[in-house]
């Protein structure tokens, strides 16, 4: 944590999950980002730092994610996830509008959001940006030069385009147009330690060969075809 900003990456569940706790170290408040697991932990976290969750961010509507059932990946049981969140604090859930659908039980507590919106928390502000491909909509959070990516951009590669609702033309443009426009510097924080805990977008660019395809065509021979995205 620097005196700008508050900002905990805690590695949570068997999927090597990345949950981060972001805010104003000034104002004690901040948003907690993909919250499938071990919520306890969570809270807790934000608790000792004296910190009050208000909101909650999701990267994207997958279990491993916001929580749910498992059974539909061949696992038992299910993840309270967001759902067991907000039954310890009060707190909007935000989530962008392609797949709000998926989150529709939690009621007045779901906010839709679109790229570009942002959100105030504290002194800070974070900013949505849009970058489907993995799912419909998933995004990215941006707060000053950080970055955080969810299953957009791993350390060394990207996220998968193979399942129901992905599309590997529109992840080509999310990697080397939409987040390959950022600064160098900014710092990268991934939704699942595959490759590490941090990089920058200027490291990706030249070392992540998912950033480095000179053309769709190119990318897409290695992908796969598009797919059509499911609402």
């Amino acid at each position: 944590m620097s005196g700008d900003i508050f900002l905990r990456q805690l590695e949570l569940g068997p999927m090597q999950n990345f949950v981060y706790l972001v805010g104003d170290p000034v104002a004690r408040e901040c948003v907690v980002v993909d919250p499938a697991w071990e919520i306890d932990e969570i809270v807790q976290t934000a608790e000792a730092a004296d910190m009050r969750i208000v909101g909650a961010l999701v990267t994207h509507t997958h279990q491993d994610h916001v929580g749910g059932s498992l059974e539909s990946w061949g696992m038992p049981g299910r993840i309270a996830g967001v759902e067991e969140l907000l039954a310890r604090v009060p707190a909007k859930v935000y989530v962008h509008k392609a797949e709000r659908e998926f989150l529709r039980g939690l009621g007045s507590d779901l906010v839709k959001v679109d790229n570009h919106d942002t959100l105030p928390v504290g002194r800070l502000t974070i900013t949505f940006l849009h970058t489907p491909g993995h799912t419909p909509g998933s995004q990215c959070f941006l707060v000053d030069d950080r970055l955080i990516s969810g299953d957009t951009l791993f350390i060394g590669s990207c996220g998968r385009t193979d399942l129901p609702g992905s599309d590997p033309s529109e992840m080509y443009y999310s990697l080397t147009q939409r987040l390959g426009a950022l600064p160098d510097q900014t710092v990268l924080y991934p939704g699942h330690n595959y490759g590490g805990p941090e990089s920058t977008i200027g490291d990706e660019k030249r070392s992540n060969p998912f950033m480095r395809f000179s053309s769709l065509g190119e990318f897409l021979r290695t992908m796969g075809p598009s797919r059509i995205v499911l609402p």
